[in-house]
């Protein structure tokens, strides 16, 4: 899977990604990293294919599995119905062992929509996993005990395919990589601002302001350090609050 120099954006809005590079070979896996608002999300649904980049060019294999931070609520599916018709459109045998070895409970012919978030979340990942080129995973620990996450880190090692995930709980999958999102340029300095409205645009052009975006009701702006004392004087000025300054 390559993504070469991807850029995403919303209508006229910010940049949510901007010139990301990343190639990821079949049988290794990825991990992103970055906090809030650095795009890793984005990132993950521009390589599954659920979004469509702004700028930049995808390249993958056909057989994607995708698995979101949130599953979707409200499927009338029963696990074992949604497996199959899922398999079936990529052609593959249904790996119901898959749910056994993540520790599943409960009725697998229940409706999806009735199941608690960790059985969800495995029947997602059990989905993903029939995949055989690329696996494309936000968060897949969410929500699994301990056992079941153990598995997974075994599952998602030895899958083949190539694999590129976000994990904030800090799990260790056998040779992973690392690729930082939203990374402060060297000697600058990262400001997150609260109660931005729409001062946005006036903020993104002051002096030393190297990119400022939209993260929630906020933003997060990068500046040279040399100018962080005036942005900050600017924001305070225009009704903003400060909630970190870093560098």
């Amino acid at each position: 899977m390559r993504l070469d120099r991807i850029g995403k954006r919303y209508g006229r809005g910010p940049w949510v990604l901007r010139d990301f590079t990343l190639d990821v070979d079949p049988g290794e896996v990825v991990a992103l990293r970055g906090g809030n608002g650095s795009g890793k999300s984005t990132a993950l649904r521009v390589a599954a294919g659920v979004t469509a980049p702004s700028s930049g060019r995808v390249e993958r294999g056909p057989s994607v599995g995708y698995v979101p931070e949130r599953f979707p609520t409200g499927v009338r599916l029963s696990a074992h119905d949604y497996l199959r018709h899922l398999a079936a459109v990529r052609g593959v045998p249904v790996r119901r062992e898959l749910l056994d070895d993540l520790g599943f409970v409960g009725d697998p012919d229940a409706p999806l929509a009735t199941l608690s978030k960790g059985n969800a979340q495995k029947v997602a990942l059990v989905q993903a996993l029939h995949a055989t080129d690329l696996l494309v995973l936000d968060e897949p620990w969410s929500g699994l005990d301990a056992a079941a996450g153990a598995v997974l880190v075994e599952l998602v090692a030895a899958s083949g395919a190539a694999v590129v995930l976000t994990d904030h709980h800090g799990h260790d999958v056998p040779g992973m990589r690392e690729v930082a999102l939203g990374s402060v340029r060297a000697g600058g300095v990262v400001i997150e601002l609260d109660r931005v409205g729409e001062s946005l645009p006036l903020i993104s052009g002051l002096e030393g302001v190297s990119e400022a975006r939209a993260v929630g009701g906020g933003a997060r702006v990068e500046v040279r350090s040399g100018c962080s004392d005036g942005v900050l004087a600017e924001a305070l000025r225009l009704g903003c609050s400060v909630r970190s300054v870093r560098s």
